[in-house]
């Protein structure tokens, strides 16, 4: 009792202090050097996102540069997924049911989870129609494995993490090619779309035989 009090204060005031002094962090994101320390920024800034991700994804590419913005930017967003999914796991799964409650369209996910939970995981997380909040904890829930479930997620989530880091050196650097790499991404999510497609439908042919 008094442990799960005590994370649950410790995150509370983790929170606030960003929701203070999260203008402040992004600066600091474009002057500092430190990259551990940004890198540990990142994951705190994903696992409270008090500021959207992807503005804290676009600073930190501005300040390093698509591939190693794009990388601490990956680590951070997965190393906070990963902790949503043990801390709902091993301590507060009621806290997580009235989280899933919020969100009529759970169900699904469910169906998409039960005939496969890695290609699901690896689907939502390369196209963001469920918070990833959601993800987290829907996968915390049940019946899969943490293995399963940090690898289909941090692979579903280098696409976005990139695209992020990207956009923020553009706008630093070549601001017009910004749309360029927003396309290019649009262009990719649709051929997602359709694989996804083609896969429900051969599932269903077979379900149908």
């Amino acid at each position: 009792m008094y442990k799960k009090l005590g994370l649950a204060v410790f995150y509370a005031g983790t929170a606030y202090l960003i929701y203070l002094y999260g203008e402040a962090i992004l600066a600091w994101f474009e002057e500092s050097n430190n990259v551990v320390l940004i890198t540990l920024m990142a994951t705190a800034m994903a696992f409270f996102p008090v500021i959207p991700y992807p503005i804290v994804g676009g600073v930190i590419g501005a300040a390093y540069g698509p591939i190693a913005g794009g990388l601490i930017t990956w680590i951070g967003s997965t190393a906070a997924s990963i902790l949503m999914f043990l801390f709902v796991r091993y301590g507060y799964q009621e806290w997580g049911i009235r989280v899933l409650k919020r969100y009529e369209r759970i169900g699904r996910l469910g169906g998409m989870f039960e005939r496969n939970a890695f290609v699901a995981i690896a689907f939502v997380r390369l196209i963001p129609l469920v918070p990833s909040i959601v993800v987290n904890i829907y996968a915390a829930l049940h019946r899969i494995s943490f293995a399963t479930y940090a690898t289909a997620s941090a692979l579903g989530k280098i696409p976005a993490m990139l695209l992020f880091a990207v956009v923020g050196d553009n706008l630093m650097t070549e601001p017009r090619t910004i749309l360029l790499s927003i396309g290019m991404y649009a262009i990719f999510l649709a051929i997602i779309l359709r694989l996804h497609r083609m896969w429900q439908r051969k599932q269903q042919l077979k379900k149908e035989i």
